[in-house]
């Protein structure tokens, strides 16, 4: 695979390539940045100038799409920024990221905030990047024009954000938001938690993560769930549980798209991966919210995404700089809650997934296609098609390896799975036709675009995912 980084590549030839529902020997061959045909492998012949990537046995892949990421620039770029994130994301086989309307400063809740981010973004981004509009109190007259700006859909929260500069919304706040998204093929996305005035305050020793665990109950999470599952049904306005944590909302998302709500719900590799009962006291990096629940939890969210009530699996990458993290005094209730883990995701995926029942025909519609509809993608990413961008991760599901804060492209190296043996390595990722990415390197020169998204088109009848 001997292949200068930054080619335009010609053709992709694996005798492992996952396209639809099989897993078959196969050339991939692109022309501008598009994926133009898929021919039987060895068929196609190299002709003068053109560039073959022959990737042996491993495995070829649309390239994850993450839709939950927080690049915190402008604003926070000690966080983490888009020259670091879009890195670590080529680096993880992630070629789309959907940056979150917050924590950067200003946050993403006007047109003229939007096109300041877009300008942070220009000629840093080495994976393709689009972005979520944020939904806060008294902003509802800004949305329609954020989607013509090309926003691919708004977040808002139902508890207190962490950051005054997004303020969560009341329900009267979002009868406004949705009637103003109805007839667009927008969405909106729910960090999912009602704040409980009646919960007694917290006891206990703020160093203990029980103590933690026990002032964000699952019954903040159902409640709020139950809330946004009713707004679906009544707006008909596509919704989104993002990070979903307590399995105890399961039968509620399901109830509601059993009766036609246009809901969908991530949950995330952190909630997939870790287990309260395992986390050290003061260990603070493990922190987020809702918060990571008892390992029997865990398992319930696992057997949900096996029977297909789950739609997708995100990182919500949430860095800050470690000082935030109060490591000195190890408070769980006074540090800052996020979790890195963006380069991470696949190998973390794969690691839990290969036992329990899920096979390499999964990772495409967990990781790639559902996240690609969620952000109005489909169509133009998320799948190996002619027609589709030349978007691919290369990998070796096999392969173990230690995480080591060396290894890691993002700004903050502070993670709970430092140390973690994963399994499953990328070793190649193109964006676009371009090799952004091979073992540990990166492309000189970014190779990643902005994506400005329409959805203000009447929806197109589609097959549900949900």
């Amino acid at each position: 695979m001997d292949v200068p980084l930054g080619s335009k590549i010609s053709i992709v030839r694996s005798r492992r390539v996952v396209t639809g529902n099989t897993i078959s020997p196969a050339d991939i061959i692109i022309k501008d940045g598009k994926i133009v045909g898929i021919q039987p492998w060895g068929k196609q012949s190299i002709t003068v100038g053109s560039q073959l990537l022959d990737a042996g046995d491993l495995v070829v892949m649309p390239g994850i799409i993450d839709p939950h990421v927080h690049v915190n620039e402008p604003g926070r770029t000690d966080w983490e920024g888009y020259s670091t994130a879009t890195r670590a994301a080529a680096a993880g086989g992630i070629t789309t990221i959907v940056d979150m309307p917050l924590n950067s400063l200003p946050p993403t809740t006007s047109v003229s905030n939007f096109l300041t981010k877009l300008k942070a973004a220009e000629g840093q981004c080495f994976v393709d990047v689009a972005f979520w509009g944020g939904v806060i109190p008294g902003n509802q007259l800004e949305l329609v024009p954020m989607l013509h700006a090309g926003v691919a859909g708004f977040k808002c929260f139902l508890i207190s954000s962490g950051v005054p500069e997004f303020p969560h919304v009341s329900l009267m706040d979002l009868h406004s938001a949705m009637s103003e998204l109805q007839g667009t093929n927008s969405v909106l996305l729910f960090h999912a938690e009602f704040d409980d005035p009646s919960r007694a305050p917290t006891n206990g020793d703020p160093m203990q993560y029980e103590t933690f665990l026990a002032s964000r109950p699952p019954h903040m999470e159902v409640a709020a769930v139950e809330a946004v599952a009713n707004l679906c049904l009544q707006y008909k306005v596509r919704c989104h549980i993002v990070h979903l944590s307590s399995a105890m909302a399961l039968p509620i998302i399901r109830k509601a798209k059993k009766a036609g709500a246009p809901l969908t719900v991530e949950t995330t590799h952190h909630y997939l991966t870790l287990s309260a009962e395992k986390i050290p006291p003061g260990a603070t990096y493990f922190k987020c919210c809702p918060p990571v629940r008892e390992h029997s939890n865990k398992e319930a969210l696992w057997n949900a995404l096996l029977q297909g009530h789950i739609d997708m699996v995100v990182s919500d990458h949430s860095p800050c700089t470690p000082d935030l993290k109060l490591l000195q005094d190890g408070d769980f209730l006074k540090a800052w809650g996020g979790i890195c883990s963006l380069q991470l995701g696949l190998s973390l995926f794969w690691s839990s997934a290969r036992s329990r029942g899920f096979s390499l025909l999964d990772i495409p519609r967990l990781l790639s296609s559902n996240p690609a509809k969620l952000s109005s993608l489909d169509g133009r990413k998320g799948a190996i098609k002619p027609g589709y961008d030349a978007d691919l991760v290369i990998w070796d599901p096999d392969k173990e390896y230690q995480v080591h804060e060396a290894s890691l492209h993002h700004k903050n190296k502070l993670t709970p799975y430092l140390g973690f043996q994963l399994c499953g390595e990328t070793e190649a990722t193109i964006v676009g036709g371009i090799l952004v990415y091979y073992k540990g390197r990166h492309c000189p020169v970014p190779a990643g675009k902005p994506l400005l998204i329409q959805t203000m088109e009447l929806p197109e009848p589609s097959d549900p995912y949900y």
